[in-house]
């Protein structure tokens, strides 16, 4: 059965357009989480891979092909199937190849390190807090801060608010930002583009979040259970600094100030950097001082524990 022109027209078209979505396809699955070096590697092993299309294409092996006029559309499709499969083994290769490419290219080294930082989403709540600025300082955050422009507006529209309270946190978030600003060795980073698809500034965060494969920082508790909901990771600020918190136990010496006296005669009570309450006998007369004692016993309670302490010393 003989196929006509039109026939080996259609099979080409059909041929070529399977390949490059299959390309495309591959391609997208080879870029996903893809870095620098990922991207140098791709564009690498297609080079690499043209050219050996190229010069295998113009070999001797093909010229008893352009002879015969009627195997010039195989010849054609052997040549179209050797570029798609030597451009996407070259990549693969380049890809899961581990060495520098120092190795393969000459006067071009590629830092080992990974470039890929990861991105936290920082709220208006964690801005107003402010404890993110002195954990910032101590060098402990390894995350680039992205602070998207519509919490930005949230922000400035706080401190312009009429309400004295309002306009304080606003107004002490902004010099928060201008802390971080300054800080060499934070990667504080603007987000620009805004999220059409969400009204709210809490959904708007959360997808953001989700779309970047980014993490929330936030202080707020609604939005940590929103964000848990849509599978997204939150860094809590709270959970963090209790985590960084002395633990007290029998024995141990501890600097507490004392705000005001005990219901018993001669204690005093302070509290905690958690908050838990601090009872010190023969502490009354030290009351808005800031003393040194040692623990003598730890007390489960209702609001989590109560601490008891003999004096040790007073400061100046």
């Amino acid at each position: 059965m003989a196929y006509s022109t039109e026939d080996w027209g259609l099979a080409i078209v059909m041929f070529v357009g399977m390949s490059i979505a299959t390309l495309v396809i591959l391609t997208d699955l080879l870029l996903e989480g893809f870095s620098l070096r990922g991207l140098s590697a791709i564009t690498f092993g297609l080079a690499i891979g043209a050219l050996i299309a190229y010069l295998m294409s113009n070999s001797p092996l093909f010229e008893p092909l352009e002879e015969d006029p009627q195997l010039s559309q195989m010849l054609y499709l052997s040549r179209l199937g050797l570029y798609v499969i030597s451009m996407y083994l070259a990549t693969v290769v380049a890809l899961r190849g581990k060495d520098e490419f120092n190795l393969v290219i000459p006067y071009i080294r590629f830092s080992p390190q990974n470039v890929e930082t990861p991105i936290a989403v920082v709220d208006t709540s964690a801005l107003i807090d402010g404890r993110i600025a002195a954990i910032c300082e101590s060098k402990w955050v390894g995350h680039a801060l992205l602070i998207p422009r519509f919490v930005l507006n949230e922000l400035q529209g706080i401190a312009d608010s009429p309400d004295p309270l309002r306009k304080e946190k606003g107004r002490k978030g902004l010099e928060v930002l201008n802390r971080l600003k300054q800080m060499e060795h934070v990667d504080l980073r603007i987000h620009e583009s805004d999220v059409t698809r969400a009204a709210a500034v809490d959904s708007k965060l959360v997808f953001l979040a989700e779309a970047m494969k980014a993490r929330l920082l936030t202080t707020d508790y609604n939005l940590a259970q929103l964000a848990e909901f849509h599978g997204v990771e939150w860094l809590n600020i709270t959970s963090l600094v209790k985590a960084l918190n002395q633990e007290v136990s029998v024995g141990s010496s501890v600097s507490v100030k004392l705000v005001r006296p005990g219901k018993d005669a001669e204690q005093a009570i302070g509290y905690l950097e958690d908050g838990s309450m601090l009872v010190v006998n023969g502490g009354r007369d030290y009351v808005g001082q800031e003393i040194e004692v040692e623990v003598d016993s730890v007390v489960p309670s209702s609001g989590g524990k109560m601490v008891f302490a003999s004096m040790k010393s007073a400061s100046d």
